[in-house]
């Protein structure tokens, strides 16, 4: 997967932006972070809840790591070259419903409705 489909895709659910965070590029909804890019956009960091996180982490040990924040789990990092696009999809709709406001989930994709 390349950073200009996780650009794309971001970019496509409702009321995303794009943002510099820092020395990182980061998407977010309502002014919250919910994808982060390094620099070099090798990996993106996608912020979801604790019980997507691990299933992520089982079903797709060969692209997706913890992501820490000191010693606290905070969501994945995901190592774009070998990512599966749909799994890196869904992650990032679910980083993105767990920011989002309440009123704006309803205008999600039909397909982002799916849980991981």
């Amino acid at each position: 997967m390349k950073i200009d489909q996780v650009r794309i895709f971001s970019l496509s659910l409702p009321e995303v932006t794009e943002s510099p965070h820092h020395h990182f590029s980061s998407f977010r909804v309502a002014g919250k972070i919910f994808i982060t890019v390094p620099p070099g956009a090798e990996y993106i960091h996608v912020f979801v809840v604790e019980e997507q996180r691990e299933l992520a982490l089982l079903l797709a040990p060969e692209f997706i790591e913890k992501l820490l924040w000191g010693e606290k789990a905070v969501g994945l990092r995901i190592r774009l070259a070998k990512a599966k696009p749909a799994l890196v999809k869904q992650l990032i709709t679910h980083a993105w419903e767990a920011k989002a406001p309440k009123p704006l989930l309803a205008k999600r994709p039909v397909a982002a409705k799916n849980k991981l």
